[in-house]
Formats: C-alpha cells, structure tokens, sequence
C-alpha cells in the first residue's frame, strides 16, 4: 500500500510538472520571435536583458508544479477543487499572455490579462497557503516576477504604441 502511495504520488509529481511545462510550451510557441522582438523596441532603462527571461520562468514553473502537486498530495483535486481552479486559471492567463504581446501585438490586452493574473496569482497563493503554507510561500517569488513583469509590460506598451497599440 504504501509502494502503491509513493508510486501515486511520483506520477502526481510527474503530471503537475507536465502541465505546467505545457502551459509554457503554449506561451513559447508565441514567442518564438521575442527575442529580436524585444531588441527592436524601445524598453526602459531597467529592462532584463531577454536572456534571462527563460532561465527565471523555467524555475518559476518548476515552483508552481512543485506548489500545485503539494496541494494535491494534501486530499486531491476534489478536496482542493477551488484552490486548484485557481491555479489552473492563472495558468491558463499565463500562457495567453505571450500570445497577446509577442504574436498579436496587443500591449493594452497583454496588460490587462498581466493584472488579471497578478490577481489570480495572490488567490492561488492564498488558497494554496490555507491548504499548505509551503505551497503558497513557493508561489512568492512568481508573484513577484509578474509585478515585476506587469510594470515591464505597462512601460513597454507605453513607450511603443506603434507596435503595440
């Protein structure tokens, strides 16, 4: 039985990582051209360099499977149900959000859908925390990324409206 459990919880592990590594494979397939995108227009001053945009989201989603599957080892998707649609909501914003800035060219929308997210993210984190504090303190870091994102996106938007008006 508990091979059974240990074994249950591995693939737990395994399908949490999976879905959110699929969530960004949507995201990246919209931002195939970001990076020279993201050279051609005019940023503010304190804009990362686009290289370091794939290390930080490779660990923030690794965090946030990590975060997710510990909610569901503590009873499941039933038990967690609004916890988890949360999560699965913020998720789904996440990955639209590169289509609306890197593929469509929609500033105002991507930041719209960047705020909407930030707000998700806190929901999650909040609800993630009442079910185990360890989830909702390793969504922190992805909280702060996406306000930091979110100012990023604002200005950018704002310094480009030709391109993304």
């Amino acid at each position: 039985m508990l091979l059974l459990s240990k074994r249950k919880n591995i693939f737990g592990l395994i399908g949490w990582l999976a879905l959110c590594f699929a969530a960004s494979a949507v995201g990246a397939v919209a931002s195939i051209q970001a990076q020279s995108f993201y050279q051609q227009i005019a940023q503010p001053t304190w804009a990362p360099p686009s290289w370091l945009f794939g290390p930080v989201w490779t660990l923030l989603y690794a965090m946030m499977a990590v975060a997710a599957w510990l909610v569901w080892c503590c009873g499941g998707v039933r038990a967690n149900r609004i916890a988890l649609s949360f999560f699965g909501a913020q998720l789904a914003l996440n990955a639209l959000w590169s289509w609306l800035f890197f593929a469509w060219y929609l500033g105002a929308l991507a930041f719209l859908d960047i705020v909407l997210l930030w707000l998700l993210i806190v929901a999650t984190i909040v609800s993630f925390w009442r079910v185990r504090p360890l989830a909702g303190a390793l969504l922190i870091p992805y909280l702060l990324w996406v306000s930091f994102a979110s100012a990023l996106n604002y200005s950018i938007w704002q310094l480009n409206p030709q391109m993304l008006g």
